[in-house]
């Protein structure tokens, strides 16, 4: 059993919702990610979603791709993301960390790292650093089998994007693969896009449902305590991104941490509530 599912199961007894921030590694400082994500899970975040930086981030909007940017200027990739979640095994064995991003930085590693009879090259290390789950946004889920068997192997979930364009047969390919959990992506367009319709989302979770039976998120367009409330009464998990990362993008370099866990812990005592 994945720590992902371990930690959905211990919610839905207790009747509450996952909190999953989403951050870019190695931003807005390259050292800042491992303490950062420690204040995340102290205030209260459940599961973690690190982004791994990429030149052509297609699904992301201006302010995603701006921390991407200064990440990879600080000299952050696939590598180096790893690391980071070493060095938060150190003193976190529980909390969940999922890695999104593009297929290109996993390719490019198993290209530098050896690939062949013994699997990925990227799955065997990022299990061996303590990932829990892979998102990877250019992933169709009818070419990932081989690579969603593998990811369970080494007790990893792959995670799939569903949209509000989705087709009932989209669906039922991601159903066919996925584990952890689904993320809904709540409006058409790239992230930070639009105001989010939680009628709209509601409307939808059912129909999702009919298809997917692990956990449902919801992300883009979450900015604030009310909204995270609307959507936790429907949906498995909420998902904070944008926000996020407009929040500790000029930070001081002592306050990122304490930035991130003073907006975390209004939206966690929301959705709680």
């Amino acid at each position: 059993m994945s720590r992902i599912h371990g930690t959905f199961a211990a919610l839905a007894a207790q009747g509450r919702k996952a909190l999953i921030p989403f951050v870019t590694a190695g931003f807005p400082y390259a050292d800042v990610t491992p303490e950062l994500m420690h204040g995340m899970v102290a205030a209260g975040a459940d599961v973690i979603e690190l982004g791994v930086p990429f030149s052509d981030p297609s699904a992301d909007g201006p302010v995603i791709q701006r921390s991407g940017d200064k990440a990879l200027a600080l000299g952050i990739g696939l590598t180096q993301v790893l690391a980071m979640v070493r060095e938060f095994r150190l003193q976190d064995a529980n909390t969940p960390v999922v890695l999104m991003g593009y297929a290109n930085p996993i390719e490019r590693y198993d290209q530098r790292h050896g690939q062949g009879a013994s699997g990925s090259a990227f799955v065997r290390d990022a299990a061996a650093a303590g990932v829990d789950g892979v998102l990877v946004v250019d992933y169709p889920p009818e070419e990932c089998v081989e690579f969603a068997a593998e990811l369970r192997a080494h007790q990893m979930d792959l995670i799939f994007l569903l949209a509000p364009t989705s087709t009932d047969e989209r669906m039922a390919q991601v159903a066919a693969v996925a584990s952890g959990y689904v993320y809904y992506v709540s409006l058409k367009g790239v992230t930070g896009a639009g105001s989010l319709d939680t009628d709209a989302v509601s409307a939808m979770l059912p129909r999702i449902r009919r298809h997917i039976q692990i956990p449902v998120g919801v992300g883009f367009g979450i900015r604030d305590g009310a909204t995270a409330a609307t959507i936790a009464k429907v949906a498995d998990a909420v998902v904070i991104g944008s926000k996020m990362i407009q929040l500790i993008e000029n930070a001081p370099r002592d306050a990122v941490a304490t930035t991130a866990q003073a907006f975390l812990r209004d939206i966690r005592g929301a959705m709680d509530t």
